[in-house]
């Protein structure tokens, strides 16, 4: 029994280490990476990648991750921060090309993938198939934060998340099909195959729907921010965990309880300020989460490899971006047919290039039996495109962005933003200074002197602001803008008080949305 705890307890301070070790490393990366100028104009994550490299050819090798670590631990939590953050208006306005990229874009990248493997690497075709469903999966998490820090378009941003969140949905149940495939204890019924699609899709979205409703209305009875943090933590995991054991998607019920949170929840149910909060720990969550799983992929490089995996990495990679070409230029021609969704050529170009694969294609890869026929043959090739997409569309990101002119470069716009917050900070000192609070303890000379520097700071702000609205009228609507959200905000704030007091039964849609606010312009312009 002495011998059983003692090996359980170097088990536990070896699992310490290491975990000590990726912190540190990742720390270091995220440190020099803002501290050396040249060093900010590369993705963290491919930073993050790069260093697992460097360690691997040092000898320095981490725990390879485990498809339950990735899976069960990693995904809910990413799946869920994006999908809280991204914007349902955004989303729902490409919600049909969305859904042929992940549904019939996921077939053709299977089968594109299998097709070139099984003619050219003499790869059995279920084994192929299988291998075209684990790199189905996209993973942009590195382009999708380079394009947040450019300023690049929000359609391009939506779409780009939009399609990774469901497609890894889709690639997860697929796989799952492909495998009992390959293991021979599934047949290939096209029928079958259809039910079992919707009915683990369908069980997925029900489970995510019915949680993020109920926790949205819950959070309206309470405002406490470590509650609801803590909460939101619990419902990302609970989703994943409640739909795969209902035979459900639990990739798609956490996207469903992410949109439902992200968009209804935190409106109805939370203040700004727990909202703030919450968003502010979920991107921590994601940004330790992601420190992680980047790094491990780096550390799993291996530089030794011969002809015939040569030749299978080539292959695979070349299969990769040429479906990725066929799926997004041919259904979004598609698309644009049935819908006019008018996305046009740069921003397919870039949804071309931002299809990187990562952590989902990896734990598939690591999930497969060890005892399947050709397995070395599927990890050789999964691990290899999962590094080379991270490695070379995401360091060529930003100058593919810069080319098709998707970078929003605008310095007056930067300035008068960042004079707009400084406006808004000093007009609510110089409220403060009006208080008779500001005064007790301090001299009436001093205190008007505070207030004067305060006034005379605040008219600087004010003739900069007006000069360069002179200067690019179009700068005045940010600020109409920035107004209709301020007062949306405290509607909303209004209503959730009453029916906390118990002067409402449920929460009143707002009157001053400011997208509703946008339409009703436009609408009244045409008209």
């Amino acid at each position: 029994m002495l011998l059983l705890t003692l090996a359980e307890t170097t088990a536990i301070e070896e699992s310490l280490q290491q975990f000590l070790l990726i912190i540190s490393a990742a720390l270091v990366v995220a440190t020099f990476s803002q501290l050396v100028p040249w060093l900010r104009q590369v993705p963290y994550t491919l930073m993050l990648v790069i260093t697992g490299m460097a360690l691997a050819l040092l000898d320095i090798r981490f725990f390879t991750p485990s498809p339950a670590l990735i899976l069960w631990i990693f995904l809910p939590p990413l799946l869920f921060e994006a999908s809280w953050n991204l914007n349902w208006k955004d989303l729902k306005r490409d919600l049909v090309p969305i859904t042929i990229y992940v549904t019939v874009g996921v077939a053709i990248t299977i089968v594109g993938i299998a097709l070139p493997l099984n003619h050219w690497s003499g790869i059995s075709l279920p084994v192929a198939l299988l291998i075209g469903s684990c790199l189905a999966a996209t993973d942009p998490v590195s382009v999708s934060a380079l394009l947040k820090e450019l300023g690049a378009p929000p359609r391009l941003k939506a779409l780009v998340e939009g399609e990774s969140m469901f497609n890894d949905g889709t690639a997860v149940v697929a796989f799952g099909l492909m495998l009992g495939i390959a293991q021979g204890t599934k047949s290939f019924d096209p029928q079958q195959l259809l039910v079992n699609f919707f009915t683990v899709v369908g069980v997925g979205l029900l489970v995510g729907v019915v949680l993020g409703f109920s926790i949205s209305y819950l959070t309206q009875r309470f405002d406490l921010p470590l509650v609801e943090q803590s909460l939101t933590l619990v419902t990302a995991y609970s989703a994943y965990l409640i739909a795969e054991n209902l035979g459900g998607s639990g990739v798609i019920a956490t996207v469903a309880t992410g949109l439902i949170l992200g968009n209804f929840g935190s409106r109805i149910g939370m203040s700004p300020r727990t909202r703030i909060a919450v968003s502010e720990f979920w991107e921590f969550v994601a940004f330790f989460t992601n420190s992680i799983l980047f790094l491990l992929i780096g550390a799993q490089f291996r530089l030794r490899t011969d002809v015939a995996e040569l030749g299978l990495i080539c292959i695979t990679f070349a299969a990769v971006l040429f479906t990725r070409m066929i799926v997004v230029f041919g259904l979004t021609w598609v698309s644009n047919q049935l819908v006019q969704s008018d996305i046009d050529l740069s921003t397919q170009t870039m949804l071309w290039w931002s299809g990187l694969r990562g952590g989902v294609a990896l734990a598939l890869a690591l999930s497969v039996p060890e005892d399947l026929p050709e397995r070395q043959a599927l990890l050789v090739a999964v691990f290899s495109t999962v590094f080379l997409t991270t490695l070379l569309q995401g360091a060529t990101a930003k100058p593919v962005l810069t080319a098709l002119n998707l970078i929003e470069v605008s310095p007056l716009r930067d300035r008068y933003l960042e004079l707009i917050s400084r406006q808004v900070a000093l007009t609510r000192v110089l409220e403060y200074l009006q208080q008779a609070a500001s005064k007790a303890g301090v001299e009436p000379e001093t205190h008007q002197a505070k207030e004067a520097e305060v006034r005379q700071k605040l008219a600087l702000i004010q003739d900069e602001s007006s000069k360069l609205c002179q200067q690019d009228p179009d700068l005045l609507e940010i600020g109409s803008q920035q107004l209709q959200q301020d007062l949306f905000a405290i509607e909303i704030t209004t209503y959730t008080e009453f029916v906390r007091s118990g002067r409402l039964n449920q929460e009143l849609p707002g009157l001053l949305d400011p997208m509703h606010h946008h339409t009703a312009i436009t609408e009244g312009t045409e008209a």
